[in-house]
């Protein structure tokens, strides 16, 4: 409610009463933690820091790991809070390294999830990239896929439930006729109590039968959640690949700031010597150099800004309004991002990329009227299939395979197609017609959510379009978007 003062005072009352007591020794590290988020809540981050050490320091004595991992973690926060990044990282690493040893799935996605924001803001993509993952991970197994396969078991058994009753109640009404025919006018009296006896069945079936559809209807709407989260995920899969895309392309000016910012730090440094040693003439000329290297610096600064807002003009949230876009330059942007992504996560990862697009495209209506954000998520989903498909059969085959990915674009027929195609394993023909459904995969456990591809076919619907696959097993596939033109 918002009534610090109040929380304070019960909280010390809590103290009071458990402190000492020798049977639940590790309440007071959670008491001693919760005191510190009261002051840290009010802005007092010194006594909040005190409370914070004392749980840290009693959950030491008594080894106990969970509580020491929540109060370094809050610690952790409240440094990040005040720009103290330096003892952030020290405590959040402390606390994803307690939560491990535990294990803890939430608290290491606490400290997962804070590490990633850490090292983003330390310009370290690649660090940042690896603790996004775990924390990816961590929530995957908190509210993954496994909860939405048990709901599906549930809604299954309440069918078989409901239709269990459906042939009992028709199996008892045709007993009844038939006892009705037997028995005739001269048992009128003994039908119609049956009948009165069935009547109330019926009422107590309908009862029952009102109660599994409310309890149907209450896993359905937890089945849709489940199904937003998972949708979620595989849009976060896609932000994250390209950040990493991003994240390289913008790695090289950064490097030149950096490398002649400490050239220019050494400069001055030598600058202040001469200066006290009266040496004008070499002063001047350092002067020039630093003034050179500051020059390079607004160069590179300059490019590496026009990078980010020229690749961010495609990450940003779309507005769901179509506008007219250079289908050659989405496709070949999109290509570069998925490629650099999956090179910063795996270094060993390597593909030949063919490129065919039709240069008469941006003469004779290469524009199109799309909703860019979208139709790029799609060809990022394609792209990344096609990648991790070359890469496993690269596992298999090991030398002389060589893993190759062709992006190509044509207008035919009054229609811009787009051909995304690799040489990796091909689709099995009995996973062909089933590929575009929500929630199939032919990826292992774990390393797919099954709805790439479907939301890839509901996007290009949406733009009035049509995709479509061809592929031979052990050979390849080839992915086609046909749009309006």
């Amino acid at each position: 409610m918002h009534i610090p003062d109040s929380a304070l005072y019960y909280q010390r009352k809590g103290y009071e009463l458990f402190s000492d007591r020798l049977a639940r020794p590790h309440l007071k590290s959670f008491i001693l933690t919760h005191m510190g988020n009261i002051y840290a809540e009010t802005g007092k981050n010194d006594s909040a820091l005190k409370f914070y050490h004392a749980s840290i320091l009693n959950s030491r004595l008594l080894n106990d790991k969970l509580n020491m991992a929540m109060a370094q973690n809050k610690v952790a926060n409240l440094y990040e809070s005040i720009h103290q990044y330096d003892s952030a990282f020290y405590y959040a690493q402390k606390a994803l390294s307690n939560a491990r040893s535990m294990p803890s799935k939430l608290f290491v996605l606490h400290a997962s999830d804070l590490l990633a924001r850490l090292y983003k803001e330390s310009r370290n993509p690649d660090s940042a990239f690896y603790y996004l993952n775990v924390a990816t991970a961590m929530r995957d197994s908190l509210y993954g896929p496994e909860k939405f396969r048990q709901l599906q078991l549930l809604m299954l058994e309440e069918q078989q439930k409901q239709e269990t009753i459906r042939r009992q109640q028709e199996d008892f009404r045709n007993k009844i006729k038939y006892t009705a025919l037997l028995s005739g006018l001269g048992i009128f009296l003994l039908l119609a109590f049956i009948l009165y006896r069935n009547n109330k069945q019926k009422q107590k079936a309908n009862v029952l039968l009102q109660h599994q559809k409310e309890k149907v209807e209450s896993t359905l709407t937890e089945l849709k959640s489940t199904q937003s989260q998972l949708i979620q995920s595989e849009k976060m899969a896609s932000l994250g690949e390209l950040t990493a895309g991003i994240a390289h392309e913008i790695q090289n000016p950064l490097n030149f700031v950096n490398n002649f910012s400490e050239v220019n730090t050494e400069l001055i440094e030598e600058m202040e010597q001469e200066i006290d040693n009266g040496n004008t003439a070499e002063v001047k000329g350092i002067a020039n150099d630093v003034k050179e290297n500051n020059l390079k610096i607004i160069h590179h600064g300059k490019r590496a800004d026009a990078i980010v807002k020229g690749m961010l003009q495609h990450s940003r949230v779309s507005t769901g309004q179509k506008e007219p876009t250079d289908i050659n330059a989405l496709a070949d942007e999109y290509l570069r991002l998925a490629y650099h992504g999956l090179r910063a996560k795996d270094q060993s990862f390597n593909a030949t990329l063919k490129t065919d697009y039709d240069a008469n495209l941006s003469s004779v209506g290469g524009n199109i009227n799309i909703i860019p954000q979208d139709i790029g998520r799609v060809l990022l989903n394609l792209y990344n299939n096609a990648f991790y498909t070359v890469t496993e059969k690269k596992k298999q085959q090991g030398e002389g395979y060589e893993p190759t990915v062709s992006v190509s674009t044509k207008k035919l027929n009054g229609k811009i197609e787009i051909h995304v195609k690799d040489n990796g394993n091909g689709i099995p023909q009995k996973a062909l017609d089933k590929i575009f459904q929500p929630f199939f995969t032919t990826k292992p456990t774990g390393q797919g959510t099954g709805l790439g591809l479907s939301l890839s076919y509901d996007i290009i619907k949406s733009h009035g379009g049509e995709i479509k696959v061809e592929t031979k097993e052990g050979e390849g596939s080839e992915f086609i978007i046909i749009l309006n033109s």
